[in-house]
């Protein structure tokens, strides 16, 4: 059974950094276009960042380009999101996606909350 479990999110201040880690299980994770979206408060859905199965081919938000970084270990099967230079309008619940090129299978995440606030 397909599985992705987020940790690392919580309350930091303005200009400050967390690491989102996304860890996978249930299916092969090396296959598998991964992605990071976020929710605010009465807000859509929105993609933040992705990455290739292989890491070859990364896309970041607009608001987020310069600031967050994603990476993948497909050997641990976990992907992460660096992100810095925090801002409030980043808060929001962040969830985790697979995705397989071609097909409708995504998987998702439960999600992390994360707060930007002094």
């Amino acid at each position: 059974q397909a599985q992705l479990v987020e940790s690392g999110g919580g309350l930091v201040q303005p200009g400050g950094s967390l690491r989102l880690s996304c860890a996978a299980s249930g299916f092969t994770f090396s296959r598998s276009t991964m992605r990071w979206y976020r929710q605010a408060a009465a807000k859509e859905r929105e993609l933040v960042a992705s990455i290739s199965k292989f890491g070859g081919s990364i896309d970041y938000a607009d608001s987020v380009k310069g600031r967050f970084t994603i990476s993948r270990d497909n050997a641990k099967n976990i992907v992460y999101l660096q992100m810095n230079s925090l801002k409030p309008e980043d808060t929001a619940d962040y969830y985790c996606n697979a995705w397989f090129v071609g097909t409708s299978i995504n998987y998702w995440g439960q999600g992390t909350q994360v707060t930007v606030s002094s």
